[in-house]
């Protein structure tokens, strides 16, 4: 049986999520920038690229960027939308990248991890951005505020984009936020998706950075550098290096 994050990361993805724009990704790096003290030109791995909006936007601002992630789906979009071929995109799981690096920074962006029920699974993302790192490289994990997801989560929504209906429920069960998604069309039978992401708090993401060799440097609870705040923070941004 297929997980779940091989299944949701397909042709419907794209038409879920197209509101995510390239705009939004430039201005939420823009933020980052300052954050990994980077001269232009150095190599950059976003960890999870997705459609590649984050990644194209690392480019843009100078530095030599490579998108990993699993969904060829996902990777196609992406080199549709970098037409001047400015990325190097990558098929990969981000437990055993296929890439030897070293980097002199890893990103993981916009809730890319905690996505396995096993804990030893997502903590060896982190010994492998360790792995990827250059010896004092930096790394950014840009991840949800669980306090903030747990007092917040909206249980039902719907929209409409033209003839496809999109129903989201959402719940927290079992350590994780878990959302169902299904797409109705007429004359079509429903598609249903389920994403999850569990609810690793400030803790756990310290104790195994730690243990991963990499150490802390700040952590935020938004893209303009504002503090973390367990009960305010919409974001738990982890931005630090490889110190080992």
């Amino acid at each position: 049986m297929s997980e779940w994050y091989e299944k949701s990361f397909g042709n419907d993805y794209l038409l879920v999520y197209k509101h995510r724009d390239l705009q939004g990704a430039y201005e939420e790096v823009r933020s980052m920038m300052e954050w990994l003290e980077l001269p232009e030109g150095a190599e950059v791995l976003d960890l999870c690229c997705g459609m590649g909006r984050h990644s194209m936007a690392l480019n843009s601002f100078g530095f030599k960027v490579t998108g990993v992630d699993l969904s060829e789906v996902l990777l196609a979009e992406a080199r549709r939308l970098d037409s001047a071929e400015e990325v190097n995109w990558v098929r990969g799981d981000m437990r055993d990248v296929p890439l030897s690096g070293p980097f002199a920074a890893v990103v993981n962006l916009f809730t890319s991890f905690g996505y396995f029920d096993d804990d030893a699974d997502n903590e060896q993302v982190l010994r492998e951005m360790h792995r990827l790192l250059e010896p004092g490289g930096r790394f950014i994990i840009d991840y949800l505020n669980p306090e903030y997801v747990k007092a917040n989560v909206v249980p039902h929504s719907e929209r409409t984009d033209g003839m496809l209906r999109i129903v989201e429920d959402r719940r927290i069960e079992d350590g994780f936020v878990r959302k169902t998604i299904v797409l109705q069309e007429d004359g079509r039978k429903d598609r249903v998706y389920d994403e999850q992401v569990k609810l690793l708090g400030r803790e756990w993401f310290e104790t195994h950075l730690k243990k991963s060799g990499l150490a802390v440097d700040a952590i935020y609870g938004g893209y303009g550098a504002s503090p973390y705040e367990p009960a305010a923070s919409k974001r738990l941004i982890f931005v630090g290096r490889r110190e080992s």
